[in-house]
């Protein structure tokens, strides 16, 4: 007889072989919907793990399939988010993730539950920390939350990776390759993958591999895509992961798990950038040649050790310890002139260098006053290190700032009548940062004369709450309304390194006090087969948020209250067993106050707020071997009246058609994706709407071809 761990697993694994093998029957679409509705999932991006559809709050979860569907289109991790989640910025198609907004605000991206983001001085590489190839599902936290503390004042995005399969050896190997239309070598890229997973008796483990290069871009006039020399870039770029798991059942109920992580992107210097010409409308471009200094790249190393008990007296424990070492190189740029310790002009370039360390213990209890109540209590530690540096000259952009927070949670649900539950929470957060005193560094462009600035151990407290109610109107309607509030802080770095008055000390400035961000929401969800439908309303407010704005080519933090409404819509409809259609819809506003007088007055720009789009995809099995997706992608025109600079006032819109095509051959299955079919040319949302200059002016991409294999065996 097998273990009981082993028993519980095997519906998971039935559900994943179900979910990644759509063409084994052409009923699969409709199996896949009954999976779902039988098995309700449990979201661990939630502490309680709440199951999705049960929530006050709106959560979408993104499964293997999807994922494998987006992957055979575009490796893009901002694209694919955008694709798939209402409210998310078009993507840059850049090594960076600076600009993309979840609801207006910065979402907390996790990996296991480890988060990737980095609180003191935000990097926007967090999307570029592994290879989705191992990623199970994507769970989304719409809106501010603090159920895993710092950095959720947009949402949440938490990565699970893959588990083990049943059996002793699983083995997995793909292949692909991507180029444009024109088939032009530049533009070819190709992808290596493989994993192998087993469980032998109280052992499983799992071990992926993956080495992805890509070619140059090009867009839809065939003409190079400029590189992003300061940024990084996607495009003539190589990237390794190395991701190991490996659990141990001490009982039925016990389990210890171990798993480490190695990712690596860095780009090849093939190319440089050419400036264009935003008033003749010509784009940045590049050309083939070596950029200055050394290339942009991002280093990642993540170890993440889990223990869980099931029934420890009567209640679920699970805790957590990880460490992440990261490092995040950008490249030089002539916005940037440093003066050296001789006093010689120069080209420099910084590198962020992050320490992470972290714990997390969460106890659960299920059944409490007659089944009618749930309850999540925990503690969260972290401590966090980070400086920013100059790499030619070495010297310090930002100075080593120590950051350590601890926070305290309880959470819980209540049945208060059959059809209504009520969810509650409350987390207490203690912060403490401690920065050394320091001089700021010479800038030719910017009068900073090494000014001397005092050091400070400024301390931050907060009582964050949450409530949120859940009305099961009928068997197929139901209501749902919560407030939650969302922790973050400002980005440290860039107020250290902004510093240009003389006599300041860490501990006076007010720029430092943290973010606290109020999101309220209320929606409805129709499960009415065939259709199921998702609509939410949300009011996101700030009293002291922070606004980006660009400066002498760099971008400053403004202090502001700030505050974002929108609506999200989001359907799918069963045609019949092999057809299925869904859509998704988001549109946003919002203002900040920009006059200190405690009233908004002043609309928010691109660089904030995501373009109002919608989307549209359609699922087909034609036959037991065959499947597609078609899927269209509208982003609306938009005007920003309250923007000053008018070379980013207006936002042309676009539409982009991808498409897919999956084969069951008698051994393995083959993949051809299509991006931008119609060849659309366009100019991406960021270099529109967000940063200025000729050397920014950025297009997307124009049609591109991929073709994968992959065989399990």
């Amino acid at each position: 007889m097998e273990p009981p761990h082993k028993a519980r697993m095997l519906p998971l694994i039935s559900l994943f072989l179900g979910v990644n093998l759509p063409l084994t029957t052409s009923t699969a679409l409709a199996q896949d919907e009954q999976a779902a509705a039988l098995s309700p999932l449990e979201v661990s991006a939630t502490r309680s793990r709440a199951e999705a559809g049960q929530t006050p709050q709106k959560m979408t979860v993104i499964d293997r399939e999807q994922i494998e569907q987006q992957l055979a289109i575009t490796s893009d991790r901002g694209q694919i988010l955008s694709n798939l989640i209402p409210g998310y910025s078009p993507s840059r198609q850049k090594m960076t993730n600076s600009g993309e907004t979840f609801r207006g605000r910065s979402p907390l991206v996790m990996i296991d539950g480890v988060p990737q983001s980095n609180p003191l001085r935000d990097s926007s590489r967090d999307s570029y920390t592994v290879d989705l190839d191992i990623i199970e599902r994507i769970e989304v936290i719409h809106g501010a939350s603090a159920e895993h503390g710092l950095g959720a004042t947009g949402g949440v995005i938490n990565l699970v990776t893959k588990s083990a399969d049943g059996g002793p050896v699983n083995q997995r190997v793909a292949a692909s390759i991507t180029a444009g239309t024109d088939l032009s070598s530049e533009g070819l890229g190709h992808k290596l993958g493989y994993q192998s997973s087993g469980q032998r008796e109280d052992w499983d483990y799992l071990l992926a591999l993956t080495r992805h290069e890509h070619g140059a871009f090009f867009d839809g006039d065939g003409t190079r895509v400029g590189v992003d020399p300061v940024q990084g870039d996607i495009q003539d770029s190589t990237s390794y992961d190395m991701f190991g798991k490996l659990g141990y059942w001490l009982d039925e109920n016990q389990n210890l798990q171990l798993s480490i992580n190695r990712f690596e992107m860095h780009n090849d210097g093939n190319y440089a950038l050419v400036d264009g010409d935003r008033d003749a409308g010509e784009p940045t471009t590049s050309r083939r040649g070596s950029p200055d200094g050394q290339s942009p790249y991002n280093r990642a190393a993540t170890a993440n050790l889990t223990y869980s008990h099931g029934n420890w007296r009567g209640n679920e424990l699970d805790a957590q310890l990880y460490y992440q070492r990261f490092r995040a190189q950008f490249g030089s740029s002539p916005h940037f002139p440093y003066q050296d310790a001789d006093g010689n002009e120069r080209l420099d370039q910084t590198r962020n260098e992050s320490d992470k360390l972290g714990a997390k213990f969460t106890l659960r209890r299920e059944g409490l006053l007659n089944n009618r109540l749930g309850i999540a209590t925990g503690l969260d530690l972290i401590q966090d290190k980070t400086r920013q540096t100059l790499v030619q000259t070495n010297r310090d952009y930002v100075p080593e700032t120590r950051y350590r927070n601890i926070a305290a949670f309880l959470q819980g649900e209540f049945q208060l009548l059959e059809p209504l539950a009520l969810h509650a929470g409350v987390r207490q957060e203690y912060a403490h940062l401690d920065v050394d005193s320091f001089s700021t560094i010479d800038r030719d462009d910017v009068t900073q004369d090494n000014v001397s600035v005092g050091g400070g151990q400024p301390s931050f407290d907060e009582t964050l709450f949450n409530v949120g109610l859940v009305y099961q109107a009928t068997d197929w309607a139901q209501l749902f309304a919560n407030y939650s509030e969302g922790f973050g802080m400002p980005d440290v770095g860039r107020v250290l390194r902004g510093i240009d008055e003389p006599g300041r000390d860490v501990d006076e400035l007010l720029e430092l006090d943290p973010i606290v961000t109020d999101n309220i929401e209320i929606g409805t969800r129709i499960n009415w087969h065939p259709v199921n439908l998702e609509v939410s309303y949300f009011q996101s407010n700030s009293d002291l948020g922070q606004r980006l704005e660009q400066r002498d080519g760099v971008f400053v933090g403004q202090r502001e209250k700030t505050e974002i409404q929108g609506v999200e819509v989001s359907g799918r409809l069963q045609v019949n067993d092999s057809h299925r259609l869904n859509a998704s819809w988001a549109r946003s506003r919002g203002k900040s106050d920009t006059t200190g007088d405690g009233r908004v007055d002043t609309r928010l720009t691109g660089i904030d707020i995501a373009p109002e789009r919608l989307s549209v995809g359609w699922d087909a099995g034609w036959t037991p071997r065959l499947a597609t997706r078609l899927q269209v992608n509208h982003s609306f025109s938009k005007r920003f009246s309250d923007q000053p600079n008018p070379n980013l006032d207006r936002f042309d819109g676009h539409t982009l058609v991808d498409a897919s095509v999956a084969y069951q051959l008698p051994a393995g299955s083959m993949r051809l994706g299509v991006e931008n079919v119609l060849d659309e040319t366009y100019f991406t949302y960021y270099s529109q709407t967000a940063r200025d200059g000729d050397d920014q002016y950025f297009r997307g991409r124009g049609r591109t071809v991929t073709l994968g294999y992959s065989l399990d065996f």
